[in-house]
Order: structure tokens, then C-alpha cells, then sequence
């Protein structure tokens, strides 16, 4: 079932079309990658979904009904760029934004000692936002966030700021939400983030969908039948040329070279493993399957997709 569904979303500034009848589907408790360069639209998506923007057409259906004023309650959403009051206390700004988001003043402050304990944090309360640093910052305005236990969160670049150890927390805090329940839209351009959390990705660009699904699905579609082989020995195999083209060869200390090796004419990876053992003894022989940045690369130059 979907949660989210995008239905031919238009919107457009002056003489700019940010969004051209844009259409998406995001899977119920899922983890969503929106992607896109720089002014693909995603923000502005982003925006029309949390009722910030008001598209010019289409429609944004949560849970198979139309978005409406009451359902924000059920969003969490961390923009791009923060918006602590920089003069606040720590603990009075979350217990106010966490108040903001219909919870009651002990079920808030319930919840912000859970948080605030779990990041470690319980020392900032009393501190002014202006003295932390942006991560420390970050990781307030995400627990303002997901406060409210909302059903679909969205994060718009949520590793801003963050030194690796403090992003794998906040990666480990994504599945966790989606563990319990949450279905989670994240916008970044960490392609190894999106490798590692997402389920599904759709890439933006020049305002329309130009690639939606499962990244499984999306890599096979992508792939260009290479393989990757070791093999014992300090000298190249000799493969048919019709068959097979050798794109790259290591060879290792240890007497091993490994290639990468590109299967030509409808050959096949068994003819192309025959081969190979017939002239020595392979190591190892995986089919390699292009990353999330590759293919975003080459959709987005269009030679693809």
C-alpha cells in the first residue's frame, strides 16, 4: 500500500516551472529517497507536500485520501534550512515547538527526557541555541521533529552539520522510525546514504520524475554485464574478443589479478566462467551492479533513463 501518492503535481514561479505534472508513489513504511540536482524541485515538492506551497495543479493523497490542514499533524518535517530561534533555551524552544505539535506539556516533556537522554544531551537544556554548534543544533530540530511520533517524516538533507559518528547515529534513528511504523522521505546528495537506507528513489530533474522504483529494480535496469573475476596467476587470461572485452586488470602481490570484464554478442556469464576455468583457478566472480551516484550521473546526463 502506498502511503503518499503525488498525482500530476504542477507549479511554476513568474516564467519558471519548478514542478511539470509530476508523479510519485512512496510505499507505506518505507524508506524514500527524493534525489535531483540543484533546482530540480524538490523542495518545492517537499513544500507542496507539508502544505507550505499550493500547487497549480495535481493532487497529494495521504493514505488514498487528499491532503488536508489536520494531516500536517501527522507529518514531521526538517527543512533544509533550520529554523531554531537562536535566543531561546534548548528545553524551552523543543517543549514549545513540541507543544505546537499537539502534544500536551507532561507528554512533551515526557518525551524530550527520552530524547534528550538517548542523544546525550540533558546538559543543553538550560543553554541558549546560539551557543551550540550546526550539529548540535541538528540534532535538536530533529527531535522536534519526530517528537509527535508522525506516520510520514520528511528530511530535507538531515546530515548537514554532522561528523560521521553523529550521521550513523541519525542514520540508526531512520531505521528505527521506520522499524516502528514511520514512512520516511529523505532529500540528500549523500548518494552512499541513500545505497545504505532507501528502499525505493525517484530522481528529479528539470521538474519531472525521470526515474522511480525499487533500487534493486533500478540497478538491473542499469547494469552493462560486467563482472568482476579473480583469478590465480600473474599473467591475463585470453578470452574470444567477440565475447567478452577485458575493461581492466590488478595484478596483486600475492599472485592473483583480478578484471573486470564485459560480456559481449549474447554471451553468457556460465560461458564466460567455462573460459576461465579451463585457464585457471578463479577466486572469485560477481556481476557488478552500478551505484546509486552512477546512475544518477547518467540519468541525469541523459544517456539513460
Amino acid at each position: 500500500m502506498d502511503k503518499l501518492q503525488v498525482k500530476n503535481i504542477s507549479k511554476s514561479f513568474a516564467n519558471h516551472k519548478a514542478l511539470d505534472a509530476i508523479s510519485l508513489n512512496i510505499p507505506e513504511n518505507s524508506v524514500f529517497g527524493l534525489l535531483g540536482p540543484n533546482g530540480a524541485g524538490k523542495t518545492t515538492l517537499i513544500r507542496i507536500i507539508n502544505l507550505i506551497t499550493i500547487p497549480d495543479g495535481g493532487e497529494v493523497l495521504l493514505n488514498g485520501k487528499p491532503l488536508k490542514e489536520p494531516d500536517v499533524l501527522r507529518i514531521g518535517y526538517l527543512p533544509e534550512e533550520r529554523g531554531l530561534y537562536k535566543k531561546m533555551k534548548v528545553g524551552e524552544q523543543a517543549l514549545y515547538l513540541s507543544r505546537l505539535k499537539g502534544l500536551s506539556k507532561s507528554d512533551a516533556l515526557k518525551r524530550l527526557k527520552y530524547w534528550f537522554e538517548k542523544f546525550e544531551i540533558e546538559s543543553w537544556w538550560e543553554k541558549k541555541v546560539e551557543d551550540l554548534s550546526k550539529g548540535m543544533q541538528q540534532k535538536v530540530q530533529f527531535i522536534v521533529t519526530v517528537i509527535h511520533q508522525p506516520e510520514l517524516l520528511i528530511f530535507d538533507e538531515p546530515f548537514s552539520g554532522f561528523d560521521p559518528i553523529n550521521v550513523n547515529i541519525i542514520k540508526d534513528e531512520i531505521l528505527n522510525l521506520r522499524k516502528n511504523g514511520a514512512t520516511i522521505v529523505f532529500s540528500t546528495h549523500n548518494m552512499a546514504s541513500v545505497e545504505e537506507l532507501c528502499d525505493n528513489i525517484a530522481l528529479i530533474n528539470n521538474g519531472k520524475a525521470i526515474l522511480a522504483g525499487e533500487i534493486s529494480e533500478i540497478k538491473e535496469r542499469f547494469k552493462t554485464n560486467t563482472y568482476s573475476v579473480t583469478y590465480r596467476g600473474g599473467t591475463s587470461v585470453v578470452l574470444p574478443q567477440n565475447s567478452f572485452e577485458i575493461i581492466n586488470e590488478k595484478f596483486a602481490d600475492n599472485n592473483t589479478v583480478t578484471a573486470e570484464v564485459k560480456i559481449l554478442n549474447g554471451s553468457t556469464s556460465n560461458s564466460l566462467l567455462k573460459e576461465l576455468i579451463e585457464q585457471t583457478e578463479v577466486l572469485a566472480f560477481n556481476e557488478i551492479l552500478p551505484s546509486v551516484n552512477q546512475i544518477f550521473l547518467q540519468a541525469v546526463s541523459g544517456q539513460k533513463g
